[in-house]
């Protein structure tokens, strides 16, 4: 495998439709809005479902789901002290952060791709990585819609109680938005933590399948969907465009399904792939 020798940028264009995207704790767990009214989904919550696709592809992750915990860890502490040559790092009060950082980049795919911070309670070790993977947030073409309904219980929570159901809460979702986000693969810092030609290839297709083994109550099957990935590749580390340039060569109009138009600006020299998803 060969470290990646060429910058890459990318798109993602999709659709929400009766489903809650990213919910925002700090606002009932509305749909997330900025003041403008448009859908947002941040940047933590698209990595959750790259880190959750890539470990579904057979990726060894380090930020794990609980419920996609594959190898019995209860903490990230737990996990990295499993790799013997970390543990033995970490124990030693002159501990080599750079070899450290070496060693949990090649372990996990997520720390190679995105970063971490290995920084523990009662460590006198701390180890930044930073990662070549850089997303945005997704923000939706248009101001969206959000409907918000109570659910109830239709059954009795313990024996005894004389209330067959009750109010439970308050359920929200996008009525429809179609959303995009951008991100970029700085080769520099691809360079310092191994990521690899290949590595980038199966995030491309981590993309494609973003929303695939994705559902839940909040975000039933079938209702995110990705449309496109575009998919820019440079002949250079530093690549012949800045990534702003790049990400403004596509342009979206339309916010339905039967609207929608998806145009590439072409820039010299610069490879596109347009890639539907799956």
């Amino acid at each position: 495998m060969t470290t990646l020798d060429h910058k890459i940028d990318f798109a993602v264009v999709f659709s929400v439709q009766n489903a809650n995207p990213n919910g925002d704790p700090l606002n009932g767990n509305r749909p997330r809005q900025n003041y403008d009214g448009y859908g947002e989904v941040s940047d933590v919550c698209i990595k959750r479902k790259l880190r959750n696709r890539l470990q579904d592809m057979g990726e060894a992750i380090f930020v794990q789901s609980d419920d996609r915990n594959n190898d019995g860890f209860k903490s990230l502490n737990d996990r990295a002290d499993a790799i013997p040559e970390l543990k033995k790092i970490k124990a030693d009060k002159k501990g080599n952060a750079d070899v450290y950082a070496t060693i949990a980049s090649g372990t996990w795919f997520d720390v190679r791709a995105f970063g971490q911070v290995f920084a523990f309670k009662g460590d006198s070790l701390s180890v930044g990585v930073r990662g070549p993977v850089s997303i945005h947030p997704a923000i939706s073409l248009a101001p969206i819609d959000i409907t918000s309904i109570q659910i109830t219980k239709s059954v009795n929570s313990v024996t005894g109680d004389k209330k067959g159901s009750d109010t439970m809460g308050m359920k929200h979702r996008v009525d429809f938005g179609i959303y995009k986000f951008f991100g970029s693969i700085n080769t520099q810092l691809a360079e310092k933590t191994g990521f690899t030609n290949e590595d980038a290839v199966k995030l491309k297709e981590a993309l494609i399948t973003l929303f695939e083994n994705d559902a839940s109550s909040a975000r039933p099957e079938g209702s995110l969907e990705v449309h496109k990935v575009i998919w820019w590749e440079h002949n250079s580390k530093l690549g012949q465009y800045s990534s702003a340039k790049v990400h403004r060569s596509l342009k979206l109009d339309g916010n339905s399904f039967e609207d929608l138009t998806i145009t590439v600006e072409p820039l010299e020299g610069l490879k596109v792939h347009e890639l539907d998803g799956k």
